[in-house]
């Protein structure tokens, strides 16, 4: 009977000093791992974000760049973190759910691995090609891409990344063929773009909207059903003749899957808050980046989206990997 004793004390002991954990939550500085370079769109988001529910939690948060293998070396560090809320991965389509395809020997399985929290931002990726490209419009450059093979160069910002999924999401809805470029983050694809080294690229409305507007490069269509708020004057997939070219850049957070509840739902509930912001919904309608509705912001819609991504994305990427191999 004793080792049961005991087993059964130190059970109840662990379990208030959880408890007792959680009600302190957060008592020192968390760190927001960003899975890209500094100046990303992911990056801009999650500053924007933590700055505001720092203030909210009372502690500081600081955001670290853990960049390489199309975000999957952050997303790795995240899941095997210790699950006490102080390890956040600001995770996105290419870390969530492309990386499965992409990677044979991933070190984590996205929907195993961590705790869902909220979706934070959507944004549509745009179609950006070199000013020195003779293309007005979306069916000009899948025309002009054709008559010159595979001459013409496409940047991505790595290998499952969300700008290479638009790629070969594109790719494979206008039949044309590139030479893919990848590099470790949309903003070095944008330099040699706006420099005249590549030919087009893909990226989010929040970072695209700089260079289109300026002249550097141009803009055929943003990838969504709807034209983006930054950017009025480029037509909508669905305008632009290729309404199954949809693909949006969203930003979650997430926690290693063991994180308590209680933890989970003070984090949801900073952001929450940082989303109900003025200043913050202003600071994103600048960007180009839509805020989610309520339904879209609970761990559950989440985990929701993860499995409908997974859906629509993985065949895809295997059509793609077993083309590849055929070659």
């Amino acid at each position: 009977m004793v080792p049961h004793v005991l087993f059964a004390a130190l059970t109840l002991t662990m379990a208030r000093g959880i408890a007792i954990a959680d009600e302190e939550y957060p008592s020192r500085a968390i760190t927001v791992v960003v899975p890209f370079s500094a100046g990303g769109a992911v990056d801009v988001i999650a500053r924007v974000l933590g700055q505001h529910a720092s203030r909210t939690l009372g502690q500081p948060i600081v955001v670290e760049n853990v960049t390489g293998a199309g975000g999957t070396i952050a997303a790795t560090r995240v899941a095997r973190a210790v699950p006490d809320g102080y390890t956040i991965l600001v995770g996105n389509l290419g870390t969530q759910v492309s990386s499965v395809g992409n990677y044979k020997n991933l070190p984590y399985e996205p929907r195993r691995d961590f705790a869902p929290v909220m979706l934070v931002a959507n944004s549509p990726e745009v179609l950006l090609v070199s000013k020195d490209l003779p293309c007005q419009t979306l069916q000009e450059f899948i025309a002009y891409s054709k008559s010159n093979g595979r001459g013409l160069t496409f940047g991505t910002a790595g290998v499952g990344s969300i700008s290479h999924l638009a790629y070969l999401l594109f790719s494979h809805l206008s039949k044309t063929n590139f030479v893919m470029v990848p590099y470790a983050g949309d903003p070095q694809a944008d330099t040699d773009l706006v420099g005249g080294r590549l030919s087009a690229a893909f990226n989010q409305a929040i970072l695209a909207a700089t260079y289109v507007k300026s002249g550097k490069v141009g803009a055929l269509v943003a990838a969504s059903p709807d034209r983006s708020a930054v950017l009025p004057n480029v037509p909508s997939s669905v305008e632009a003749g290729m309404p199954d070219l949809q693909v949006n850049a969203w930003t979650a957070f997430f926690v290693p899957k063991a994180t308590p509840q209680p933890i989970v739902g003070r984090l949801n509930a900073a952001l929450q808050k940082a989303l109900a912001d003025v200043a913050v919904v202003q600071r994103f309608s600048s960007l180009g980046v839509d805020v989610p509705s309520l339904e879209q912001r609970t761990p559950s819609a989440l985990k929701d989206l993860i499995g409908f991504e997974f859906n629509k994305w993985l065949p895809l990427i295997q059509s793609a990997s077993s083309a590849n191999n055929q070659r």
